[in-house]
């Protein structure tokens, strides 16, 4: 049976809808103008407030500073290298401001003992050293062991000093401080009278180049240079126990011949920093390679930077700047991450940190080596050892956690030194020309790795 329409009447559109009484329709109109007189007045009260104070100013321009940053990601676009520079030049100068504010707060209030052993070391509010470090942290330093650098560095070791580590001094807030200071004999009774724990295996001395060391062998057959941070450094170890130390006594042991390597790790740098490392040494030194040590506080603060929260874009553009220079001079450049002590105790939980560091390596002349593995092996060995006797297996010894600290412990500089030395000498080798590696294989001379 054909399908019939409707009668006209009932495809006609009803021409009225329901209205409210003008009563509630005008109540509600009023509502809504009075939110958004008070969405208003918020907004302006919140401006106000911003613009008013030093620390809303600061809030809202580096906010806008990132947005910039953000929106020329983005699109592909760099942006502007100066206007970058000059962002992070005030959220510096503004860090700096707060803390200094901040440590003539806490000065007043210290035990005398304790403002008698900042005064001697440096570290009251009218000598301290104040400079940016960790990437984008204001760091607190004693003048007696550090002095500024404004090259790029931000601050560098004073050149022929020895010092040597005090620890659990208790500051403001009940945090137990640990610095360098000089190691006089004056200087350490009055680290014990403040209540400071003195580190006696610490002491560390630097040359007349301002690195951590004995004067660099400028005629050594290999030469190479390491930049980096405090792990490069070597917190709470030796002079003769640092990673570097370690790295050059494997080296010379596979090579046989004399091996020097110039030590430039300073506790908080960054890319930034160290870039300008390797500018001021590389003319003197003359290296044949370079390592570049890298940690998960160089992207930003350590547990956002493993939770994924970082800056991987600003480090991307130094990293490349020191593999440019490295290119120009012809000369490899490897780039190893610092294996985290709770990444060797515990969950590898590695995604983020190290895991996004080869994800920013764009230059074809660096090489990526994470050393993660051999940590591991050698804790699972003297884990095994330790059972074996009878003893707790944590802390690992290979860092520092009986100081309650997560840098390197000398046997942890040992691993880092062979595990990067065997690496490096494959690398060097692959650069050699063709009739050297086949003369040293017909002669049956020892390729092996270190």
């Amino acid at each position: 049976m054909p399908h019939s329409r409707p009668p006209r009447w009932l495809r006609l559109r009803p021409r009225f809808r329901q209205r409210s009484f003008r009563f509630i329709e005008r109540g509600e109109r009023l509502a809504r103008r009075f939110k958004q007189v008070i969405l208003g007045f918020t907004t302006c009260l919140v401006v106000g407030l911003l613009v008013g104070t030093s620390t809303g100013r600061y809030a809202a321009s580096w906010t806008m500073a990132k947005g910039r940053r953000a929106v020329a990601s983005l699109v592909g676009d760099a942006g502007s290298r100066e206007g970058v520079e000059a962002d992070w030049r005030r959220r510096r100068e503004f860090d700096m401001e707060q803390a200094r504010g901040k440590l003539y707060a806490a000065y007043e209030h210290y035990d005398p003992k304790v403002r008698t052993l900042l005064d001697a070391t440096g570290l009251d509010p009218d000598h301290a050293l104040l400079r940016w470090g960790n990437f984008d942290k204001a760091l607190l330093l004693p003048s007696t062991v550090f002095e500024p650098d404004d090259s790029g560095r931000s601050y560098r070791f004073r050149p022929n000093t020895r010092s040597i580590w005090v620890r659990n001094l208790k500051s403001q807030g009940g945090v137990l401080a640990y610095f360098p200071i000089p190691d006089t004999p004056r200087l350490l009774e009055l680290a014990e009278a403040a209540g400071a724990a003195i580190v006696r295996e610490s002491v560390q001395t630097t040359n007349s180049w301002g690195c951590r060391g004995d004067e660099p062998n400028l005629t050594a057959e290999h030469r190479g240079l390491v930049l980096g941070d405090s792990y490069m450094q070597g917190l709470f170890v030796g002079d003769d126990q640092t990673p570097t130390e370690c790295l050059k006594r494997a080296l010379a042991t596979g090579f046989g011949t004399s091996v020097e390597i110039l030590n430039t790790g300073h506790l908080g740098y960054s890319p930034e920093q160290e870039y300008f490392t390797l500018l001021e040494y590389a003319d003197r030194f003359r290296p044949q390679f370079v390592i570049l040590s890298l940690f998960a506080n160089d992207f930003g603060d350590l547990f956002e930077v493993l939770d994924g929260r970082a800056d991987w874009e600003e480090n991307r553009y130094w990293i490349a700047k020191i593999a440019g220079y490295c290119n120009d001079l012809g000369i490899p450049c490897l780039v190893v991450p610092a294996p985290w002590v709770n990444h060797v105790e515990g969950p590898r939980k590695t995604a983020h940190y190290p895991g996004r560091i080869p994800d920013i390596l764009d230059d074809p002349g660096l090489t990526y080596f994470d050393p993660i593995e051999d940590f591991i092996a050698a804790n699972d060995r003297q884990a095994l050892i330790r059972l074996a006797r009878g003893e707790p297996t944590t802390p690992s010894p290979l860092f520092n956690g009986k100081l309650g600290d997560g840098h390197f412990s000398p046997l942890g500089c040992e691993v880092w030194g062979d595990a990067v030395g065997r690496r490096l000498a494959r690398l060097l080798e692959s650069r050699r020309p063709r009739g050297e590696v086949e003369a040293k294989v017909g002669a049956g001379l020892n390729l092996r790795s270190p």
